[in-house]
């Protein structure tokens, strides 16, 4: 699928490097619990299962999990007509449009591809934003379909949702009550093996996204030749959501390396290398320097 989307090969770079990556360590990780649960047939199964309903279904999962609702054009006509134009310009398919009744102001875009994507924004966003800074988000969000950078994401997560779900059923499924005296080495292989695989996975998904993010906001202030609308969007949506109550934020959480903004708020995070997002001031200065390259006027 071709846009007007200018291609990102420093993106593309990082982004096959990492899946690369993951696809080795998904490798090793798939033989070491055929090798330590001696069921190769159940193991593809349940991996492979999860994987295709991951990818094919990732769209209504995200919806399901914000509690979205599909809108038509009568329904919610500026935000339509917003899209409609940025998709024009850009030369791209339009995707569907959701919103989900939240005050996080937040926006996202979710499908397997450009022709199966779904794009939502929270009723907490659409009244906090001025026009031209909605168009900065909404630009944002299709750089980020036009990129295929959810696809990406979501197979890459995939290793990391795996390796968990793996360490919870050796850690709640007894298998250290099996008899035997090899049941703790084999629990001790299986939740060393899925420790290691989310870990590793968990830095490297966290490095792409920060810098998907980026690299989405400089296709979106490039699309709309207002960086600086972008900026403001993200200085309202920053500080906004800081003032969520945290036990608002908890169905969101599972959503945050996709949302236009953290919705774990700045500062949250132990360390920039766990974060999923750049941090405001280096969205801010990048947007900056876009801005003065434009010749944007103040």
């Amino acid at each position: 699928m071709r846009s007007r989307f200018a291609p990102d090969r420093q993106l593309t770079i990082r982004m096959v490097t990492v899946v690369f990556l993951l696809g080795l360590l998904y490798m090793a990780f798939i033989t070491a619990l055929i090798v330590l649960l001696k069921s190769a047939a159940l193991v593809v199964v349940i991996i492979g299962g999860l994987l295709v309903a991951q990818y094919w279904f990732s769209d209504r999962i995200a919806l399901f999990a914000m509690r979205a609702t599909e809108v038509t054009p009568e329904q919610q006509p500026h935000l339509h007509g917003a899209l409609d134009r940025l998709c024009a310009t850009a030369d791209m398919p339009k995707p569907r449009v959701a919103v989900a009744n939240s005050a996080l102001p937040n926006a996202f875009a979710t499908g397997r591809n450009p022709d199966h994507a779904v794009l939502c924004v929270t009723t907490g966003l659409l009244r906090r934003l001025e026009p031209e800074e909605l168009d900065g988000v909404l630009a944002h969000e299709l750089s980020h379909v036009a990129h295929r950078d959810v696809a990406v994401i979501t197979i890459a997560s995939f290793l990391g949702v795996v390796a968990g779900l793996v360490a919870r059923f050796a850690l709640y499924g007894g298998m250290v009550r099996r008899a035997g005296p090899q049941a703790a080495v084999v629990f001790a292989a299986v939740m060393g093996a899925a420790v290691t695989v989310y870990s590793v996975s968990f830095l490297l998904i966290r490095a792409l996204s920060r810098y998907r993010e980026l690299a989405a906001d400089r296709a979106a202030a490039q699309l709309t030749g207002r960086p600086s609308a972008l900026a403001s969007a993200l200085v309202k949506v920053s500080g906004d959501i800081a003032r969520i109550p945290n036990r608002d934020l908890r169905t969101a959480q599972t959503l945050n390396a996709f949302f236009f903004a953290p919705a774990l708020g700045s500062g949250r995070s132990l360390s920039n290398l766990f974060a999923t997002h750049p941090t405001l001031e280096q969205r801010l200065d990048a947007l900056a320097r876009i801005s003065a390259r434009l010749g944007e006027p103040e």
